[in-house]
């Protein structure tokens, strides 16, 4: 009988089949974008497809955790991935008879989201069974670094597959990489973790309650549930500009440019993974997150202030540089405070919240796009003629405007957090206010 992978090498293996799937899925998302948004030019279209990507897993969140903590983390997600597998082979179907619709396109994100939306809280509960605690922050910089060095090569992968081999093809590979890391999956073990006092605490009872305990246990928690709320308020911004990048870039480049923008920016996500797993963040993981969060909104602006290649791929590095510095001491925090047998429920609950602002923005970054901010830097529009002659008029200049008003905001969001004495004092060591039944088993 084959002896299943333990430990670090068993999470080296499973980031290896994360990272390659990561790649294929690259590769879709790119042809996607590309297709939606060539077929119709609204950028709205466009930005439906991540709001689709977004609602299912901020729906199931409470109960992918339930279920995380109830079974096997690995055969969640196996699951997780051939679920996701059985969309990409219903878009390889409908591509190959020509019957693809924008409407398929919604419909099978939101079915391969679904399920997706498993692997998240299994993956980083899986992580805290298979590393050391002191090595969290270096295996968060991990994951980061893998999925910055497949975005990097998706975007170029696509750009010169997509002309000889068609988004089917595209696709068809994206289906391949879901068979290898179901199998990395496969030759590794993930053990169960030991009960503690929250875990028997939240045990009973039914799916519903404890699909509920995740916002108990975080009611406890005054600072996780302040952090959870900055990070619910970044996110609204980040994905505001995730959205508008690819319209920005189409709207004076074509497509090659937009697929260097996007590998230059996973290029900038991969040093900042390769600083954050060779330093693994402050030893206060809070002044990783506070203390870098503001360098978004400068790169925001950067990325507005002109219709030029060279400086929205600058500052799209500069964004992507700090976000795994960012999320990677973000991550390590919540390893290192929560207990590993509740850690399914608490991070679905943590993934709804800071992430329930994501789909607001999906659904006004669109419309205020063709309908506001593009109107007013149009030719003859009513700030043509001021901010106009600083960022320039026409096609795509309202969308520079609305990345400088998000960097704005941004600055000004990251700089509350930093003066908050709530999130300044968060640290990595178990706080004093753990749940009842948890403070009474310690």
């Amino acid at each position: 009988m084959t002896q299943h992978a333990t430990g670090w090498r068993a999470f080296l293996l499973v980031w290896f089949g994360q990272v390659i799937s990561v790649l294929g899925s690259g590769l879709t998302t790119f042809g996607l974008g590309v297709w939606v948004y060539q077929r119709t030019g609204s950028v709205t279209d466009f930005t439906l497809i991540f709001l689709c990507g977004a609602v299912p897993g901020l729906l199931l969140g409470p109960f992918v955790g339930a279920f995380v903590d109830r079974w096997n983390r690995r055969t969640v997600m196996i699951l997780s991935d051939l679920g996701a597998a059985a969309g990409t082979i219903v878009l390889v179907l409908l591509l190959a008879t020509d019957s693809l619709r924008l409407w398929h396109v919604y419909a099978i994100v939101a079915f391969a989201t679904a399920f997706m939306s498993f692997k998240f809280p299994a993956y980083g509960a899986a992580i805290t069974q298979l590393v050391p605690k002191d090595n969290l922050g270096r295996a968060s910089g991990m994951m980061q670094f893998g999925g910055s060095t497949a975005r990097i090569l998706s975007p170029l992968l696509a750009g010169m597959l997509l002309p000889l081999i068609q988004l089917k093809g595209l696709i068809a590979i994206d289906l391949v990489t879901f068979v290898f890391a179901v199998v990395m999956l496969l030759l590794v073990d993930i053990p169960r973790p030991a009960q503690t006092a929250a875990g028997r605490q939240a045990a009973g009872g039914s799916i519903w309650r404890q699909a509920g305990y995740g916002w108990t246990y975080l009611r406890t928690q005054p600072a996780l549930l302040s952090l959870l709320l900055y990070f619910a308020v970044l996110n609204l911004f980040f994905a505001a500009s995730q959205v508008l990048t690819t319209p920005l870039v189409l709207s004076f480049a074509g497509t090659q440019q937009l697929g260097v923008v996007l590998s230059v920016s996973s290029l900038g996500a991969l040093v900042g993974s390769v600083v954050m797993s060779a330093w693994g963040g402050p030893a206060k993981k809070i002044f990783g997150v506070l203390g870098f969060s503001p360098l978004l909104g400068v790169a925001f602006l950067v990325m507005g202030a002109a219709p030029w290649v060279p400086l929205v791929a600058a500052g799209a590095f500069a964004m992507f540089f700090v976000v795994p510095i960012i999320n990677g001491s973000d991550q390590a925090l919540w390893q290192g405070r929560v207990e590993p047998d509740v850690q399914g429920r608490v991070f679905a609950m943590r993934q709804l919240l800071s992430q329930c602002t994501a789909p607001i923005a999906y659904l006004l970054a669109g419309p205020l796009a063709d309908r506001f901010f593009e109107p007013l830097l149009a030719p003859g529009g009513s700030l043509a003629g001021t901010v106009g002659s600083l960022i320039g008029t026409g096609k795509g200049r309202g969308i520079g405007l609305q990345f400088l008003v998000l960097g704005v905001l941004m600055i000004a969001a990251a700089l509350t957090g930093l003066l908050s004495p709530r999130l300044r004092s968060l640290q990595d060591e178990a706080p004093a206010d753990l749940p009842e039944a948890a403070a009474a088993e310690a």
